[in-house]
């Protein structure tokens, strides 16, 4: 995934994935990307009606969201995942964003392993807003676990299917980071432009965690590890980055 694309009606572009989300986003000239998080997680439905809501106070259209991070159950099944991937890009057609089989919107989906919500719900989100100069820019690279995207199933493909031992995750971990500073290339960013990044695994990152995450500029604000799973059942390790001017807890 290195090709990217203008979406004007949001004033970002985004670098082409599958079908259920992009690569990752950046702010157009003029724009300047910002993240909301929900004090608490809301409900998909719920939060759709919420972010409709709060980009409308904001003055912003709907095409304005650029990029999410949802909270599920428990990891899907690789069935269960492509059908709650058809409900979730429904919205995104009625608001004019999922166009002719191209989905503009960034995205993450992880598994709290700890009190999770009883049904797929927003953690947080994020979209454009008019910018200039200093304030303007930002960008989200969406999150990427432990096997390739774009392939026919993720089964086949993930990188040391079944294995957790600390040398398998640190493997994991080298997998998912080149492929975050591939999509930042892309959007024309890297680690020294980021404002946050995050891990989600269940298993100790600290083995790698100075030689493998540090050592390599990936944390240039910190680390953030939230206690959660990937998305679809076998995966183990899932990160996320962005570069944004402005966040804010709604």
């Amino acid at each position: 995934m290195t090709e990217t694309a203008i979406f004007e009606p949001g004033g970002y572009r985004y670098m082409r994935g599958v079908f259920q989300y992009s690569g990752g986003v950046a702010a157009e000239p003029g724009f300047a990307i910002e993240r909301a998080r929900f004090r608490r997680p809301l409900p998909l439905e719920e939060g759709f009606a919420a972010i409709e809501a709060y980009l409308g106070s904001r003055g912003r259209p709907t095409t304005a969201f650029c990029a999410c991070e949802l909270r599920s159950p428990a990891p899907f099944t690789e069935d269960g995942f492509a059908a709650f991937n058809r409900i979730y890009v429904g919205t995104l057609e009625r608001w004019g964003v999922f166009l002719d089989g191209d989905n503009p919107v960034a995205r993450s989906n992880v598994c709290p392993a700890v009190d999770p919500p009883r049904e797929p719900s927003f953690h947080a989100f994020s979209y454009t807003v008019e910018a200039a100069g200093e304030t303007a820019g930002g960008f989200v690279a969406a999150g990427g676990a432990d096997v390739p995207e774009g392939k026919a199933n993720y089964r086949d493909h993930i990188v040391r299917r079944g294995e957790t031992t600390s040398e398998a995750l640190r493997e994991k971990a080298r997998f998912v980071l080149a492929e975050m500073e591939a999509r930042m290339r892309a959007l024309g960013a890297g680690w020294a432009d980021s404002t946050g990044t995050q891990v989600y695994t269940v298993h100790d990152p600290h083995p790698f965690f100075a030689d493998e995450i540090v050592s390599r500029g990936a944390a240039p604000a910190g680390l953030t590890w939230h206690y959660a799973r990937p998305p679809v059942e076998g995966l183990e390790y899932e990160m996320d980055v962005r570069g944004v001017p402005v966040e804010r807890t709604i």
